[in-house]
C-alpha cells in the first residue's frame, strides 16, 4: 500500500539534519552550542538566557537566524559560517542509503534550513553526495526558513519542482505542513510519531522505508 502511494512521485525532497543521519549521533548538539555562543556575543546575554532566546527564536521564526536577523540585524552569512564550523567525525558513510536514494525515480534534492556548504559536508561524510541532483540551503530561499510556505515556494520554483509529483522527508513535523498544502506526499522521519493531518507517513528507519518503496 505504501509503495502505491508513491507511484506518482518524480521529485524527492529530503531535509538534512536528523533526517539523513540518525539523531542518535547528536551532531546538532555541536551546532546548538555554537548558536548559543553566537547569541551570547550578539545580545550580551548569559549562557542560559541565550539558550532560551535561541529556542524562542526557533519556535517563533523557524530558525534562530531568522530571529537574530529580525531583532539584532546580524549578518546571515557570518552566522551560517560560524555555527556550522563543527566536527563531522560522528558521521559514517551509509552506502545502502546512498544506493536507495540514488535509485529513486526522478529528481532528488536536499533542502535544509542550514547552509548549502554545510549540507555538502554532511552528505560527503555520509557518502551520499552522488545520490542527489541538487542541494539548497536557507540562503537559497533568501534566508526565509521552513516552515514558512514562501520558503518552499522559492526553493521549488528555483528547482523547477512540481509539488504535485513530489514527496518531502522531514524530522520536524511543522515543516511538513506547507508541503502537504502544496500537494506533496509527506514523510515524518523521527524516533517518535507525531500524528497530524498533514503527515501521511512516519518512519524511524529511513533505509527500511525507502526499501519498502522498491
Amino acid at each position: 500500500m505504501t509503495k502505491n502511494r508513491f507511484a506518482h512521485v518524480r521529485a524527492w525532497v529530503f531535509d538534512l539534519d536528523n533526517t539523513l543521519y540518525s539523531p542518535a549521533v547528536r551532531l546538532f548538539d555541536q551546532i546548538e552550542a555554537r548558536m548559543n555562543s553566537y547569541v551570547m556575543r550578539v545580545t550580551g546575554a548569559a549562557r542560559d538566557e541565550a539558550a532560551q532566546l535561541r529556542r524562542d527564536y526557533w519556535a517563533r521564526y523557524g530558525t534562530t537566524l531568522a530571529g537574530l536577523m529580525t531583532h539584532h540585524e546580524v549578518d546571515p552569512e557570518d552566522y551560517l559560517v560560524d555555527v556550522h564550523d563543527i566536527s563531522f567525525d560522528a558521521l559514517t558513510p551509509d552506502p545502502h542509503l546512498a544506493e536507495l536514494i540514488a535509485t529513486l525515480p526522478g529528481r532528488r534534492i536536499v533542502y535544509t534550513n542550514g547552509s548549502a556548504p554545510y549540507a555538502a559536508q554532511v552528505l560527503k561524510a555520509r557518502g551520499l553526495e552522488a545520490a542527489f541532483d541538487a542541494i539548497y540551503g536557507v540562503e537559497d530561499a533568501g534566508y526565509t526558513p521552513k516552515p514558512r510556505p514562501e520558503a518552499f515556494e522559492r526553493i521549488f520554483a528555483r528547482d523547477g519542482l512540481d509539488p504535485a509529483v513530489a514527496a518531502m522527508f522531514e524530522d520536524d513535523p511543522r515543516n511538513l505542513a506547507a508541503p502537504h498544502a502544496m500537494g506533496m506526499r509527506t514523510v515524518h522521519v523521527a524516533p517518535e510519531a507525531a500524528p497530524a493531518d498533514h503527515i501521511h507517513h512516519h518512519t524511524d528507519d529511513l533505509v527500511a522505508f525507502l526499501r519498502g518503496l522498491k
